[in-house]
Order: structure tokens, then sequence, then C-alpha cells
């Protein structure tokens, strides 16, 4: 007999629902988990799920169809997207949040307007609804596992954000009434990834999900017709189930792997660093097809010593007016208020004489004034106030002109001086005529929250110095490639055919979003709909093959 039903390798928010739904459906369950807490990248995250046709839309007066979700995923595929993976996602992620809401302690609620990332192509939504997040939630609920979720080093889940008041999705984040403040961090109240997590482990825990911490899965074990029977742990422990779901993550902290697949440069990632690949090294021996490993959720990432991380994901600060990006020749490259993941194209572009990444090495530009009104990630992350900010920390290269900046940056000061110059005459011509910055309403959405849904809210003049400047290195949330699998969340062997009892979701599994991020949510979304898939599919097909066993006897 079986230690037990399913084995989840990794307890992000994938493997926690794949945990939670196979309990619900009545099997029992071992979550092993590599590191030292629970929660994985998505304790760190904001916590949002992208769920197109969610049940929360017609709350806000938002109208969600299954052709448009496709037709918008379909339109930014570049024949990477398998439609019948769509097609489960959208069907299937209204069920699993229904599920979550009706059984467990998941709650949503809608993003107010949060426009998905392609806001202009064909079945968007391009005014918001498809994006949710969890209220927030008092971990004095979990007891002693209150104090073994894993806490993010680039967010306050306690008090300066606050589900639906201050969302992340506004660039500059405005902290909460002191007195409510202060009443969540009495109650221990948290948001974020904190609430999502918390609220998916508290599920498990009333399940009698069992936890297994600090321990890495090593090989998986099957038997002579190649169908999992357990997992060897990597301190040589072998734990036996009829069931695996690899939700182990990407593999965006294995140089090797990374140097292997990825199509373009990924100098440093945001996620937990456990993710080295575990659950793709698993697949692999075990004859599963991988499949999307060129690809990530790539992510600007500024270095800088404010975290234990040593480095910020770089989101806010380039949306809003004053700001520009320049590469090593002191040009402009891109839309600077883009969508992160779209984003991230930008330092793939190969320069054909020198074979080199042209636009890397790459820097945000500002100057005082827009200091003083913004501030940057040092300012923001200590909270100091309006009018208090006088000068960046020492980590910003700074110079009194464009001139000695670009000495310092090693660009062409020539170049620098009239980048900023065109950059300032579109401004005031009031359209950015080179990279159509402010053009989507995904970029005014973001920026000066008072300018909001005009170009004015991203596009402002860079006048005057004192100038600084900080590099942007090309980073990653986390790789998306991995095990491919099936619309039940089965993954496929490299003959074409289901490796009995395996399954994969998060990113541990080949990404159903192709090369593409939707929306808000996006990499957590499908994550959660594929680990409820698998968990789901790994007791109710058992049981039913199991039926039609005894059936036949």
């Amino acid at each position: 007999m079986a230690d037990y039903d399913l084995i989840v390798l990794g307890s992000g928010a994938a493997g926690l629902t794949a945990a939670l739904t196979a309990a619900d459906f009545g099997a029992s369950v071992l979550v092993v988990e590599k590191g030292q807490k629970i929660g994985g990248t998505s304790a760190w995250s904001g916590g949002q799920i992208w769920i197109p046709c969610n049940p929360h839309m017609r709350e806000f007066g938002k109208e969600d169809s299954r052709d448009r979700a496709l037709t918008y995923l379909e339109s930014m595929s570049n024949g990477l997207i398998d439609p019948a993976m769509a097609e489960a996602y959208v069907d299937t992620g209204p069920e699993m949040v229904a599920f979550m809401e009706e059984r467990t302690p998941v709650q949503f609620s809608v993003v107010p307007d949060f426009p998905d990332y392609h806001a202009e192509q064909p079945g968007a939504a391009s005014r918001g609804g498809r994006t949710l997040e969890c209220p927030v939630y008092p971990y004095g609920g979990l007891g002693e596992w209150a104090d073994k979720v894993e806490v993010s080093p680039y967010y306050w889940p306690h008090v300066y954000f606050t589900v639906g008041e201050t969302s992340l999705a506004q660039a500059v984040p405005d902290p909460l009434d002191p007195a409510e403040a202060q009443r969540r961090a009495e109650n221990d109240e948290r948001g974020l990834g904190h609430s999502l997590v918390g609220r998916l482990l508290k599920g498990c825990l009333d399940r009698n999900v069992a936890f297994l911490l600090e321990t890495a899965g090593h090989r998986l074990m099957q038997d002579e017709s190649a169908a999992i029977t357990g997992v060897v742990l990597e301190d040589g422990r072998e734990i036996s189930a009829g069931n695996v779901v690899l939700a182990t993550g990407g593999f965006e902290h294995d140089e090797a792997f990374k140097k292997a697949f990825l199509r373009g440069p990924l100098e440093t990632a945001v996620s937990i660093r456990t993710n080295t690949g575990d659950g793709q090294k698993m697949a692999m021996k075990a004859g599963a097809m991988l499949g999307n490993m060129s690809e990530a959720w790539w992510m600007p990432v500024v270095e800088a010593p404010l975290n234990d991380m040593g480095m910020m994901l770089f989101t806010g600060e380039r949306t809003l007016p004053g700001t520009i990006m320049v590469n090593r020749e002191g040009k402009r490259f891109c839309n600077e208020a883009a969508n992160y993941n779209a984003f991230g194209s930008a330092f793939h572009e190969i320069d054909q004489q020198t074979c080199s990444y042209r636009n890397l090495p790459a820097w945000c530009v500002f100057n005082q004034a827009f200091y003083e009104k913004w501030g940057f990630l040092d300012a923001q992350l200590v909270g100091v106030a309006d009018g208090e900010r006088k000068e960046p920390a020492d980590w910003i290269e700074r110079a009194g002109s464009l001139q000695g900046l670009a000495r310092k940056l090693g660009v062409d000061a020539e170049n620098l001086a009239a980048t900023v110059k065109r950059w300032n005459a579109m401004v005031e011509g009031g359209r950015d005529t080179d990279f159509g910055r402010g053009d989507s309403y995904y970029d005014t959405y973001w920026g000066d929250p008072e300018k909001k849904g005009s170009r004015a809210a991203t596009l402002g003049k860079l006048e005057g110095g004192p100038y600084y400047a900080v590099e942007v290195k090309p980073g990653a949330l986390g790789t998306k490639g991995g095990a491919q699998t099936d619309a039940s969340g089965r993954v496929i062997g490299v003959g074409g055919e289901p490796i009995p009892g395996l399954y994969a979701a998060g990113n541990a599994m080949a990404s159903m979003m192709g090369m593409t991020y939707g929306g808000g949510g996006g990499t957590l979304g499908p994550g959660m709909v594929f680990g409820y898939l698998a968990g789901k599919h790994a007791v109710t097909h058992n049981r039913e093959a199991g039926s039609a066993v005894e059936t036949a006897a």
C-alpha cells in the first residue's frame, strides 16, 4: 500500500492548490518543500491571478466571454500557445475560483479597472476585470504555521498595501491610514502573496495535508511500465505514492539550464533561490517531453543594497513622467512604460555587426526634480515623505550635467544630450513618436495617478540637473518552461503519451502562455488552474479506474 495517494513537490500557489484540491476530494497528500518555509516565490509576489470570465467581473460591470479570452491569447500566440491548453485554462479558471471560494478559505475580488497587459489586442479586457486578488488574511488563524511562510523581500504584506485600496497596479503606493495600519499590524493581517499562500495553507491544514520542509525531491520512482510509484528524496528516503505533482518552480537559478535553453540574457532573477530546475530534471529522467524552455516571465531588475536579495523589481519608476531608459549608445530603445514581460524582449535585440546585445548595459535616467517629487527605490522603501527627499542614496550614479553623467556611464555624451532633447520635444508635442509610450491604456494606467488615463501620466520632460542614472538589468520572475502536459495537467512523455501518475503545474510545467503574459496574475493564474486540474484528476481518474477494475472483476 502506498504511503500517500499524492505527493506534491513544491509549496507555491500551484503546489498548494493541487494539494488542497486533492485533499478535498478525499486523497491523502504530502507536500515536500525544498526550502525552510512554505510558499516559494508565490509568497513573495503580489498574489494576483489572471482569470478570464471569472465570477466577480459582473460586480464591476465587466463583461467577458470564452471567445474573447481565447481570441486575446491567440492574438499574442505566435504559434506557441496550444489551443487545447488555452481552452482548458479559460474553461477551468472560473471553476477553480468557485471551488476555492465555496469550499476553502481562499476568497477573491477584482482589482478595479486594471487592464490586461496588451490592452489594445483583440479580445483584451482593456479596462480590467480579469485580475483577481485576495483580501488581507489574519495569520493568527495559522497558529504555529504563521512563522513558516516565506516573507517577501520586495513587498510589505502587513502594512503598506491593502488589497483593492492600494493595489500593486499603482506605481507609487501610498501608506494606509495610520490607525488602519496599526490595527492590521496588531492583528497580523497580511495581503498580497502572503494572503493567497496563507489561505491556501489553511485550507491544506484543515484537510490534514502533511508537510515535509527543508527536503528536496531527487528522483521519481517508476515501475516496469514507467508508471509513477513515488519519490526518492535527496536524503535517500523513498516515499511511495500513486501520483506525483511537480510544482517545484523554474530553473532561473541554474546557470547551466539558463545557458542551454533561454532565448536571451537573464542576468538575475527575483525569485526564491531554491528554483534550480529540480522538477524539470526529474521530469527529464522520467522520460517527459519538455516545452517552452526558451521563455521566462521577464522582468527588468535593479541591483541595490535594499534587501537580502540585493535587488528590486523595476516596475513603477520607469513609467513615471520624467524618466527615460538609454542603452550603451546613450539612445532610447524601448517604451519604458510597457508591461514588464514585454519590456524584457528589448534586452534581446542583437547588434548584427558586433553580435552583442545592443541594449546592454542599460540605464534609467532621471533628475533632481523627479527625485524630489517621486523618490526612487531607495526613498520609497524607507517611506520618506513628500518634500523630504533630498538626494538619492550613494549607489545611484550622479552628475551635475548630462555630459558628466555620460562620462560616468561610458556612453556617448552627444547622443545622450540629443536623446534628452528629442524626448523633451516629443513630450512638448504630447506624443512619443519613437516608441509609443503612453499610446496604450496600460501605459497610462501606471505613472502619475492624478493623470491616469492620459499620456501625461507617463510623459514628462527631463530638464535640469543634477542628473541620476541606475543600471537596469535583464531579469525574470522565473522561467516558464518545463514538462509538457495535457489539458488535465498530466505530463506527456517523449512518445506523446501521458506518463501514468505524473503531473506538473506552475513554473515546473511548460507554460500554456507561450511567450506572452495575459495580465496581472498571468503567472499565478495558470499555476493555480493547472494545479487544480492536476489535483482533481489525480484523485477522480484513479477512482474511476479503480471502479472499472472492480466492475470487470
